[in-house]
């Protein structure tokens, strides 16, 4: 076999070079054929099935990313809403005791009734960190119409009130009513600075 190779190199004459060239025109051609074939990025099938495929995955991240705004967005609209659900309609730990028994002292006075005592001890609402309900407590004095009233003026304050009990016992000899009242109220924060009882 080394003889072989001693026979073709160097080429001797015209004809081993023609037969020289020949051999390395066929090895260019066998190796551009491949590279036709088989081209290094893929072939243009494969590259059209990929860039068809990119512009799938460009779009369908675009959808991704558009459901990602509209949902953050109305996080944010519904936190903001909670908020000003919030302030309207609970009040704060700071203030609460004071504006209750602002609150009861007016009602009282237009409902035309005598309030007698009050208590609003708070509690922690359960499962929240940052709310509290306060049970008021109130007793009245006053006939029926004017309970009718002072009802009436609770029930559209602008709080958030749940009407837990009510009791009406007439004084005897009288058309005075002797009123127990008791609802409750939510508060932002923690009510442990809160004043637990208020006597008008």
């Amino acid at each position: 076999m080394h003889r072989n190779l001693r026979a073709l190199w160097p080429p001797r004459g015209p004809v081993a070079w023609v037969q020289l060239v020949t051999i390395v025109l066929l090895l260019a051609n066998l190796a551009g054929a491949w590279l036709v074939l088989r081209p290094p990025g893929g072939s243009p099938g494969e590259l059209r099935a990929e860039l068809s495929s990119m512009r799938a995955q460009v779009v369908q991240q675009r959808n991704l990313l558009a459901r990602s705004r509209l949902l953050s967005t109305r996080v944010e609209t519904g936190r903001a809403q909670d908020q000003r659900f919030m302030n309207q309609y609970f009040l704060d730990a700071r203030t609460a005791a004071s504006t209750v028994t602002t609150e009861l002292i007016d009602d009282a006075k237009e409902a035309g009734v005598k309030l007698k005592d009050a208590a609003y001890p708070v509690e922690p609402v359960e499962g929240s960190d940052s709310l509290s309900m306060m049970t008021v407590s109130a007793n009245f004095e006053g006939n029926y119409p004017d309970l009718i009233h002072l009802l009436d003026r609770i029930d559209k304050s602008s709080r958030l009130v749940l009407i837990e009990s009510l009791q009406a016992v007439p004084e005897q000899g009288s058309n005075r009513l002797n009123i127990s009242l008791r609802f409750n109220i939510f508060v932002r924060g923690s009510g442990e600075n809160l004043v637990a009882e208020r006597r008008p």
